[in-house]
């Protein structure tokens, strides 16, 4: 993480923890704060406000991160909780993803990248998932859900800046690298995630 962003985001999180603890909101808040953070990044991708798009992602991030703070300062850390916080992030992600496939749906290259990125995005979540639920905890490979939230975020803040520096035609310039190393990264790390926990799942007897 870039240090200025580093800085940043650890001056929200500094304010925004004790406040939460104070004010008495849980995690639910968060989660919900996250989703709809995601469902926002979606609909300004369609509209094509991808710099503000970019910042909705990362300030999802943020609220994902003081979800899981706040729960286990507050003692409500739980299975249900667990469930609600990785299924609600998976909604926000795929509504980004959604955004970002609309707004490149007449781009040649920019439509299979978004949806090859987010078919793997929910393919590393469920790797692993399907791993745990069999005895084999895999976390290994690139492009976890922090990676691809930074990049996209990141990616999208700047590309209408960088695009109009390169003379693109519109913004995208950055995004279509961005979703072409999401997209390949992903798909790399639910391959080897599932090569991996097969190799250590038992035969049948």
């Amino acid at each position: 993480m870039i240090p200025w962003l580093a800085v940043r985001v650890w001056w929200i999180l500094a304010i925004l923890y004790p406040a939460s603890l104070a004010l008495g909101l849980g995690p639910t808040f968060y989660n919900l704060l996250g989703l709809s953070f995601g469902l926002l990044a979606g609909v300004l991708f369609v509209w094509g406000r991808i710099g503000l798009g970019g910042w909705a992602i990362l300030l999802g991030g943020t609220a994902d991160v003081l979800d899981g703070r706040v729960a286990r300062a507050r003692g409500m850390a739980s299975p249900k909780g667990a469930f609600i916080d990785s299924t609600l992030d998976r909604f926000a992600e795929v509504a980004a993803f959604i955004g970002l496939a609309l707004w490149f749906r007449e781009s040649a290259a920019g439509l299979p990248l978004a949806l090859i990125a987010m078919g793997g995005s929910l393919l590393v979540s469920y790797t692993r998932a399907r791993g745990e639920s069999l005895g084999v905890n895999c976390s290994k490979g690139i492009m976890q859900r922090a990676e691809r939230l930074l990049g996209l975020g990141l990616g999208a803040i700047v590309d209408p800046t960088v695009s109009a520096l390169v003379g693109h035609d519109g913004p995208g310039a950055v995004l279509l690298w961005v979703l072409g190393v999401i997209a390949v990264g992903t798909v790399g790390t639910a391959v080897y995630r599932t090569l991996w926990i097969t190799a250590r799942l038992p035969d049948a007897d």
